[in-house]
């Protein structure tokens, strides 16, 4: 792989010529590399499966790095473009930390690497019966990926579930047992 100093004849020159591709770089500069070749190659089970995988994120990411401001937001001041973290937010789904209960709330501290857009608490009995089923409310300003989640409970129960949602619309699940709320 080469850096190209631009001049006239190669300025925004991409794509591929002869055994050749040019590309260009977020920070403008153009890096040439020898086309890849894929002669005789038999994909395994699992990379056609990552391959699908990725095909779907791609899509979301050409569409929600238009869209969502928080991409473009993100990738300032960065080499990262807007779809470059919309692809990665489609790969990483939200992290649930911890759960408190303090003064008769619930507190969910989650993260991600975008943001965590909703958190839904529920409350079970002991034989698993659904109690109660609300969505917390964030307690800090959404500047970054993560932060604490509050919900106020009605009723008390064996079993506390939280869910954690993120743009890209991944869900994390974390049951936590013998919860008394």
């Amino acid at each position: 792989m080469a850096k190209v100093i631009t001049n006239e004849l190669i300025k925004g020159l991409r794509g591929a010529i002869g055994g050749l591709v040019f590309r260009q770089m977020p920070d403008g500069s153009i890096v040439v590399s020898r086309a890849p070749h894929y002669g005789r190659r038999k994909f395994s089970k699992g990379q056609k499966d990552h391959q699908q995988r990725f095909q779907e994120a791609a899509s979301y990411a050409r569409g929600a790095a238009r869209v969502q401001p928080i991409y473009a937001e993100l990738a300032k001041g960065t080499m990262k473009t807007a779809y470059n973290i919309a692809l990665s937010d489609w790969f990483n789904p939200p992290v649930i930390h911890q759960i408190q209960r303090k003064d008769g709330r619930i507190l969910v501290e989650a993260s991600d690497n975008v943001m965590v857009t909703k958190v839904v608490i529920t409350i079970l009995d002991e034989q698993e019966k659904v109690l109660e089923k609300g969505e917390g409310t964030r307690r800090e300003a959404p500047s970054t990926g993560s932060g604490w989640w509050e919900y106020v409970p009605n009723t008390a129960g064996k079993t506390v579930s939280a869910e954690a949602w993120d743009l890209a619309g991944n869900k994390t699940l974390k049951v936590f047992e013998t919860f008394r709320v």
